[in-house]
This record gives structure tokens, C-alpha cells and sequence, in this order.
């Protein structure tokens, strides 16, 4: 039986991790209960749903980064066309793309919420 992944993240404000995610990255709201008791959103790209509820910040953004946090990959075909969106929706680069070491081309950036995105070149 196959395995698919979904991320669960916990921002403190939904309407910018929306923003976010759908410009920058691509995604579609696919479910949204921001008015609800207990505000979620669902995003997804291709096969990768991302879910995010409301919660109030409870740690510093920068425990959500390597090595103690968590780093959130997105496999592309073409780095340079998301490259393109990133910076032409207005968001900031943490590492522009580069050749990595190990092979890889990739460049990396911070969600709302401190969340580490690498975005690598299949």
C-alpha cells in the first residue's frame, strides 16, 4: 500500500502562512476554516498536502531551524521558474541557489513562522 506524507504546522496567523505558501510556493487552498472554532487550512501542490491550525507562538522562530527543527524539502523540476516566484511575489531569500556539495542544486527560505523550506532541483 502506498504511503503519501502530510505536514502539520501550528502558525500563529493563517491568513500570512496562506499567503505565503500559495504565492510562493505554488500551493492551493484546498480547505479553509479560519472562521472556524478552531481555525485550519489545508494547502496542497501535486501530491503535497500541507495543513496549518492557528495556535499562539509559543517558541522563539529560530527553534524552528536546523539542526533542532525541522527542514521542509520540496522537490522541483526547475528551480530557476521557482525561484522567479519566490522573489517576484515579494518574499526574501535565506540562501539564494547554489550547487551544493553533495550534488544538489537548491535555495532556501523561511515561511512566516520561521518554518526552513529548501527547495531543490530534481
Amino acid at each position: 500500500m502506498p504511503v503519501t506524507l502530510r505536514l502539520e504546522l501550528f502558525p500563529a496567523d493563517l491568513d500570512r502562512t496562506v499567503d505565503f505558501w500559495t504565492r510562493a510556493l505554488g500551493f492551493t487552498l484546498e480547505r479553509d476554516e479560519r472562521t472556524a472554532a478552531v481555525p485550519y487550512v489545508a494547502l496542497r501542490r501535486d501530491a503535497v498536502l500541507l495543513g496549518a491550525a492557528r495556535r499562539d507562538a509559543v517558541a522563539p522562530d529560530a527553534l524552528r531551524r536546523p539542526p533542532t527543527g525541522v527542514e521542509i524539502v520540496l522537490d522541483v523540476d526547475d528551480l530557476d521558474a521557482e525561484r522567479a516566484r519566490i522573489v517576484g511575489a515579494g518574499f526574501r531569500l535565506e540562501a539564494d541557489a547554489a550547487d551544493q556539495p553533495w550534488g544538489l542544486r537548491d535555495l532556501r527560505l523561511l515561511d512566516p513562522d520561521g518554518h526552513y523550506v529548501r527547495v531543490t532541483a530534481r
